[in-house]
């Protein structure tokens, strides 16, 4: 069965039930979840319902890690981003999917978020395939930073660029002219003077090996997969799916347009995570 669309209170109730059914059945389901969960939240998402890239050109880590007109694009668009992704909390799929996990109802979760709002919702033991947002590494001598504390340095090193407004972009990016870029200042290490990079995998670049044996153990260990907003366009997570699928390990999905592993699934739920999560955790409850 796929529920393609969901008008009515009455076929809302139908995808929860079915989902609970999922759930009841296996209750050591690895939970896979993207940007499209942390959308209610207040934090955009990269692709629209066709699984198409919106929005500004991702960086590209090498591209980063050799040029400072990259590094400055990037540090300002954060400069502008960043406050308003800090202050984003968990909505109720996110409350929804830690109540769950508490009671023994679901297995462990893996993310392709940066935000760390499951960890905010009480989630624990979150494998996040692609890094945290609110952390920041050199890349020379490799200490460690809190995105606050860099926060800190570019308002104080750019006072030019404070009150300036832009549109909010996916993982605290923001939409800024390239003029407004000229005269910024990229934050450096306060230890060497070296780059400091937010410890997250830009585009162009690898999942780290220790992350991505984790995320395949957890896969091993559990006997069904349940993606959550995401299109798993990128392989870091479509990998998760064939992984399932290869094991004759049951795929579903809550997803608002189309994914990668649509041919995959057992079945897909095109609803809201914030509204059909927390349906499912009071049938469980």
């Amino acid at each position: 069965m796929h529920i393609s669309s969901l008008p009515s209170q009455h076929s809302a109730s139908q995808a929860a039930e079915k989902l609970t059914h999922f759930l009841q059945h296996h209750r050591d389901v690895l939970l896979l979840t993207g940007a499209g969960i942390s959308t209610a939240s207040g934090i955009p998402d990269y692709r629209d319902t066709d699984g198409v890239r919106r929005g500004n050109a991702p960086v590209q880590g090498p591209d980063f890690r050799r040029l400072e007109a990259v590094q400055r694009r990037y540090w300002a668009r954060s400069m502008v981003g960043y406050p308003a992704l800090s202050r984003a909390a968990p909505n109720p799929g996110h409350l929804a999917l830690a109540q769950l996990a508490r009671q023994g109802k679901v297995g462990s979760l893996v993310t392709q978020n940066v935000d760390g709002l499951h960890q905010q919702a009480g989630s624990t033991g979150v494998t996040e395939l692609h890094g945290s947002i609110h952390a920041v590494v050199c890349l020379d001598c490799h200490a460690h930073y809190a995105r606050r504390t860099v926060q800190d340095m570019l308002e104080y090193d750019n006072p030019q660029m404070l009150g300036t407004t832009a549109t909010p972009a996916p993982d605290g990016d923001a939409l800024l002219e390239p003029a407004q870029l000229a005269s910024f200042v990229v934050p450096r290490c306060l230890h060497c003077g070296g780059t400091l990079k937010p410890d997250v995998v830009f585009f162009g670049d690898g999942v780290p090996a220790a992350c991505a044996t984790e995320a395949a153990q957890k896969m091993a260990d559990a006997s069904a997969l349940l993606v959550i907003g995401s299109s798993v366009m990128v392989y870091s997570s479509f990998r998760l799916c064939r992984m399932a699928a290869e094991s004759g390990k049951p795929v579903a999905a809550i997803n608002m347009g189309k994914t990668r592993a649509d041919e995959l699934l057992a079945f897909k739920l095109e609803a809201p995570a914030q509204d059909l999560l927390p349906m499912v955790a009071a049938l469980l409850g």
